[in-house]
């Protein structure tokens, strides 16, 4: 059996089964053969492991930090960058698997494991890493072991970071959880300014969410970031795979933002800076150079069959269900006039999402779209045609595929369901009765930016009949959502942690 530091005796046979029923993987026998390792253990951990203290896994291998990712109630990705190609090696167990196998003087742990992965040129030395087979509503510990390509059997081999998350409740299970969005960073010479970078993400990490979902414009690939004001590295338009890269990774210098990543799971989607402004995926021929650029540096889970699918749901327990949607791979071009043939989402996405919002039995269903339900948000001359789903005079817009949206929600009666939106740079909240009838049918929810250029405070189209409940702008800001089985509470904090506006919608 491979060990994390060598000198081992042979196990007996009862240790061999005990081994194999737990899925163990022997760390350093040091109490039971008398070999020591030279790493102190840590806290909550067996005796005589070769893990060392948090503080000293600064590793300068991994300096674009950790990530967790598309978290599920029984699976998770974790992400990760080194420095040049390594051998990696992820392993993982319950916090309460390791304090108690530590309470009984054993330094064995009861830790699962990858295969030994490597980290290449191919995908920019990046690796999004599943994790599965997990138990819901459980806090889990990993480790992160490095080897150098050539060493020869274990030589070598350490822990170069560790981190814990906890995975979401079970369908069946009612839990309160909190949760931050926002999205628009590092847009319009608002940049990186400093060792933190973007400090807006410790703002959000001192709120504790559970999660964190990062609502596109993750760059600003075709906007230049001129030094000084802000730091190094991102004056320039990405055009290339290697442009796009270098984007994403220049977002990774950020202190703060890494710290986020490295304690709060998060969900990516994109939105159009991530390849160009205002892009139509089909005609844009920079997009899949954008994309894969995006895949690489993001915790997203992907699936063999459709590679590029960014389209997905997530269950936390028996009161919330997200749905997070692609509004950029799929899209009819913006300028076309609107009607039967004009489509943002594609007819699979459109059937995939009216299909799980007519089963989910989640009391809230949350509806994540990039860009805003009823702001008009035209192109003007250069880029004719209005990027939202809103339209406006010109005829062009994505009323017709909002509309089947809409549609499905009256017909089937759907209570109590939420969009949360962004892309504008600015605060909006609105109740809508598409039918009239006195009744709200459903609410949205736009936060941002994060760090970008703020934005104009435009009035929502009249078409779906909203109510306002604000419109504002000026800083900025995240939101942060409360879910209980009994309401949905909605707060958005500015950069500076300070309440902007807060609203509770009750479920009846």
């Amino acid at each position: 059996m491979d060990m994390l530091c060598t000198g081992s005796g042979p196990a007996s046979p009862r240790e061999k089964a005990f081994l194999s029923r737990l899925r163990i993987l022997a760390v350093c026998l040091a109490w039971l053969i008398g070999v020591s390792c030279v790493s102190p253990s840590r806290e909550g951990l067996p005796v005589g492991s070769p893990f060392p203290p948090q503080a000293s896994l600064d590793a300068p291998e991994l300096p674009d930090g950790t990530a967790i990712g598309d978290l599920t109630s029984h699976s998770a990705v974790l992400w990760l960058k080194t420095t040049g190609p390594k051998h990696v090696q992820v392993e993982w167990a319950s916090v309460q698997a390791w304090k108690t196998l530590s309470a009984m003087g054993s330094a064995q742990s009861a830790a699962a494991r990858t295969p030994v992965l490597d980290t290449g040129a191919a995908t920019d030395f990046t690796l999004s890493i599943p994790l599965d087979s997990l138990s819901p509503g459980t806090r889990y510990r990993y480790y992160i072991v490095l080897t150098e390509p050539g060493s020869a059997g274990t030589s070598g081999r350490h822990v170069a970071a560790q981190g814990e998350f906890t995975t979401l409740p079970d369908a069946s299970t009612s839990a309160p959880l909190t949760f931050a969005w926002s999205g628009d960073l590092g847009g319009q010479l608002r940049c990186r300014r400093g060792a933190d970078g973007y400090p807006i993400f410790d703002t959000i990490r001192k709120q504790s969410p559970d999660f964190f979902i990062f609502l596109g414009d993750t760059i600003y690939s075709d906007h230049l970031c001129p030094s000084p004001p802000n730091e190094p590295g991102a004056n320039f338009v990405a055009k290339t795979l290697a442009e796009y890269r270098a984007r994403h990774h220049y977002q990774r210098g950020a202190a703060a933002l890494r710290r986020l990543l490295e304690t709060v799971p998060v969900y990516v989607t994109w939105d159009d800076h991530e390849v160009k402004n205002n892009f139509s995926g089909p005609f844009e021929p920079q997009m899949p150079a954008g994309r894969q650029a995006l895949q690489e540096y993001w915790p997203i889970r992907t699936d063999a069959s459709d590679p590029h699918r960014l389209y997905r749901s997530v269950r936390s327990g028996s009161d919330l269900e997200l749905f997070f949607l692609d509004t950029r791979q799929y899209r009819s071009r913006n300028a076309e006039p609107d009607g039967p043939a004009k489509t943002m989402l594609g007819g699979p996405q459109l059937s995939w999402l009216l299909d799980g919002l007519s089963a989910s039995t989640a009391t809230w269903k949350v509806i994540v779209t990039s860009v805003p339900l009823s702001v008009p948000k035209g192109g003007g001359v250069l880029l004719p045609g209005y990027d939202g789903w809103a339209g406006g005079a010109d005829g062009t817009g994505f009323e017709r595929e909002r509309q089947a949206i809409v549609d499905a929600i009256l017909k089937n009666k759907l209570k109590h369901v939420i969009f949360l939106a962004g892309d504008i740079h600015s605060v909006q909240a609105n109740i809508y009765d598409p039918d009239q009838d006195g009744v709200p049918d459903f609410h949205e929810f736009v936060a941002g930016p994060l760090s970008a250029r703020l934005g104009p405070v435009t009035a929502p189209a009249a078409t779906l009949h909203p109510k306002t409940l604000v419109n504002e702008g000026g800083y900025d800001n995240f939101g942060l959502v409360h879910v209980t089985k009994e309401s949905f509470e909605v707060s958005v904090i500015d950069d500076m942690g300070r309440p902007r506006f807060s609203y509770r919608v009750l479920a009846r």
